[in-house]
């Protein structure tokens, strides 16, 4: 029995009281344009334009497969751009996403969560335009999130 709480509705919205942080899987190509990401940009224009100025700053910066960016969007929300994702279309090398760096972020999105005192708020990260399973997902989630003791929602939106 997982320990994640599925909910339908709007991942930007999250529920419950509290400091939160949604995370969410961003590409390595600097692309912001697609998927998740707009619902995103339509709340907050904060994550983008750090999304942007990292990777524009890249060769001084961490930014690459595994790194995340903590944007504050409000005074008890976060939001989590996780390199997770190499490229942006399946091809030759198979879908985009990179479970073994969204694994990586996941592990630094907990340590930073327990930091803040923080749950967790997410849509099905890695498995719309990224091509990824849940089937492959849910675990990493429950090793790096639930274990660590952090509630984790997943939103299903409508």
């Amino acid at each position: 029995m997982s320990g994640i709480t599925y909910v339908r509705g709007d991942a930007t919205a999250p529920q419950g009281k509290g400091v939160k942080v949604m995370v969410h899987v961003c590409n390595d190509l600097g692309g912001w344009g697609k998927g998740f990401v707009l619902a995103v940009s339509r709340r907050w224009p904060e994550p983008e334009a750090a999304y942007r100025r990292w990777h524009r700053e890249r060769a001084g910066n961490d930014f690459g497969l595994g790194a995340v960016q903590f944007v504050q969007v409000g005074p008890y929300l976060w939001v989590a751009n996780m390199i997770g994702q190499r490229g942006m279309r399946t091809g030759s090398k198979g879908v985009p996403v990179r479970y073994e760096a969204i694994d990586a972020a996941l592990g630094t999105v907990a340590v930073r969560a327990g930091e803040l005192g923080a749950s967790v708020h997410m849509p099905r990260i890695g498995c719309g335009l990224a091509g990824g399973t849940w089937s492959r997902m849910e675990p990493i989630i429950e090793r790096r999130l639930i274990s660590a003791g952090l509630p984790v929602t997943v939103y299903d939106h409508d």
